[in-house]
């Protein structure tokens, strides 16, 4: 463990439970790529039952990498998420490194939600077009004034706003089963077609897609250490979040095939506003624009507390400046979150976040392949560890995960040659700032 000079840092409240652990789980998974990604789906696989398969299958791998996360989560049940577990079997540098890469990569999301967020309100009000910077800062300056003063008024909003979310999508998903299809396929076309090459690439680009969508699942772990009983209710967030998005995915998907032919969908770039045109009619888009306000809404809270909790548990173990561990009455890193807001700023106004994402997926990679691998190290390492919650089907399933993790590293490093070499860039550069910062905190380094 790293030893600091950092005396008596700031707690954070213990006030949260596993209603805000499943909120945030759904809140920060659940975006507007749901609505978007059933055509790109339908684009690759032509048959729904291969369609609803590759959502449901990608769904139990979630499942899968929830059961090893609830491990390392309650086992060290600390602010800031992944880094904690990886400094703790890997070292000082290793989870430096790594913590860093997790906060780059959250950082990005509330600049990317806030423009979105703009983008529908031009939509349901073309009376502020133009102003879409300003709206976009407008709903970041909201969401930092509701999670400022204390964490009890970010829970509220993610429940509330998580909530309402899937009370939305379980009508829309109703009214499509109970429409009138517009078109039913002939058998032909729906016949499972033959098992062929490109056929079995083309599901796996599928499932490539799909996780992206399910991104958003570890979540509960940066909350760890707010959490009022985090042995018990941690598991719970992990598996009924996740349960959830897998059963509103596969019934959302089918809801939409129901209505629509493949070939509509494949050619919808928002599917699921063609499902509601004929479920709503002319109200169809004003119910989506709703739809993806609210959804975009709920992930924008869970992406405004996030990012402060990781540099907070930066700052607390040395990796970041002292004034990082302030912590307000409320219970909110106050100095972490206008830090997190400033930057946010930064990215909006200059519209530059969109060229960090593909560094930030290979970052993401980087993160959990070393998170699986620290659960498997500390089993061996540290054995005596109090362990509340125990992987289901370990090694097995842990090493199936951290597999997929690296296939995926190395699926994007082939893909996007340029991101991979920044990575391994900052991975090379960090080290003398490792050092500088360490020492200036007064860091024991366990490399």
């Amino acid at each position: 463990m790293i030893k600091s000079s950092l005396q008596s840092p700031p707690k954070l409240k213990k006030v949260l439970g596993v209603a805000f652990g499943i909120s945030i789980v759904i809140g920060s998974t659940i975006g507007a790529g749901i609505l978007r990604a059933p055509g790109s789906i339908a684009s690759l696989l032509p048959n729904s039952t291969l369609i609803l398969s590759c959502w449901f299958l990608t769904g139990i791998y979630i499942l899968l990498c929830a059961s090893s996360y609830a491990e390392l989560t309650t086992m060290l049940p600390k602010a800031g998420g992944a880094f904690n577990y990886i400094e703790r079997a890997f070292g000082t540098y290793t989870g430096f490194v790594s913590g860093w890469f997790d906060f780059i990569q959250n950082i990005l999301a509330p600049a990317f939600f806030c423009v979105v967020l703009g983008e529908y309100t031009l939509l349901l009000f073309p009376q502020l077009a133009g102003h879409g910077t300003a709206v976009a800062l407008s709903f970041l300056t909201i969401f930092t004034l509701i999670n400022l003063p204390g964490v009890k008024g970010g829970s509220a909003t993610q429940q509330v706003t998580s909530l309402l979310k899937v009370v939305l999508l379980l009508v829309l998903i109703t009214a499509c089963f109970f429409a009138k299809p517009i078109k039913i396929e002939s058998i032909s076309a729906t016949k499972t077609p033959m098992l062929t090459g490109a056929l079995v690439i083309d599901f796996f680009k599928a499932m490539q897609l799909i996780l992206g969508t399910y991104d958003g699942w570890m979540s509960v772990s940066f909350f760890a250490e707010e959490d009022d009983n985090p042995g018990k209710n941690i598991p719970r967030s992990y598996f009924i979040g996740a349960i959830t998005i897998i059963v509103l995915y596969v019934l959302f998907n089918a809801a939409i095939l129901y209505v629509l032919p493949i070939a509509t969908i494949a050619k919808s770039p928002l599917a699921a506003s063609a499902a509601a045109a004929v479920v709503f009619g002319s109200w169809s888009s004003v119910f989506i624009n709703i739809v993806s306000l609210l959804a975009v809404i709920s992930i924008l809270n869970a992406y405004m507390m996030i990012p402060s909790r990781i540099l907070f548990g930066l700052s607390r173990e040395g990796f970041f400046i002292k004034q990082g561990t302030y912590v307000n009455k409320g219970g909110t890193p106050y100095y972490c979150m206008l830090i997190c807001y400033a930057i946010t700023v930064i990215f909006i106004v200059f519209n530059s976040y969109e060229q960090l994402f593909g560094l930030a997926a290979v970052m993401l990679t980087v993160v959990t392949s070393f998170s699986f691998a620290s659960l498997m190290w500390l089993r061996k390492k540290e054995p005596e560890l109090p362990r509340p919650y125990r992987a289901w089907g370990y090694p097995y399933v842990t090493t199936i995960a951290m597999a997929v993790s690296v296939i995926l590293f190395i699926g994007f490093a082939i893909s996007d040659l340029r991101s991979f070499i920044i990575v391994i860039s900052l991975f090379i550069a960090s080290y003398p700032f490792y050092r500088l910062i360490i020492k200036a905190n007064g860091v024991k380094a366990n490399d």
